[in-house]
């Protein structure tokens, strides 16, 4: 069963907000890669958190995060691609990953904003 979207929860400004947040975790998680000292799995950690956080709190749903759940916010493929960067967080390639499903979901409100 479909978790529908909270319209409210979706708004331009909280939107903007939270991509804003990852964008400072990203330069977080670029610069230790960079680093190669293996911090970036932990700080991709918090990546995967914050983002699964705006998921559940853009969706009518009571219950906590659930890879066995279906989220009209989540981007096509993406618990899959989800599930896979938890699986190897520490990998450049799921932080490639990651930043694209940012970005996929911060268009995804935007086309579901115009949807009510």
């Amino acid at each position: 069963m479909m978790i529908s979207v909270q319209q409210e929860a979706i708004s331009k400004e909280v939107v903007d907000a939270w991509y804003s947040e990852w964008e400072t975790m990203r330069e977080t998680i670029h610069a230790a890669h960079e680093r190669r000292d293996g911090t970036a799995q932990q700080f991709m950690m918090e990546g995967i958190e914050h983002f699964e956080q705006f998921i559940v709190g853009g969706s009518i749903t009571e219950t906590p995060f659930s890879v066995h759940s279906e989220y009209e916010l989540m981007p096509i493929n993406g618990m899959e691609r989800l599930q896979f960067i938890k699986a190897r967080p520490g990998q450049y390639a799921c932080y490639r990953q990651l930043d694209e499903l940012y970005k996929e979901t911060k268009k995804r409100c935007a086309r579901l904003r115009m949807k009510k």
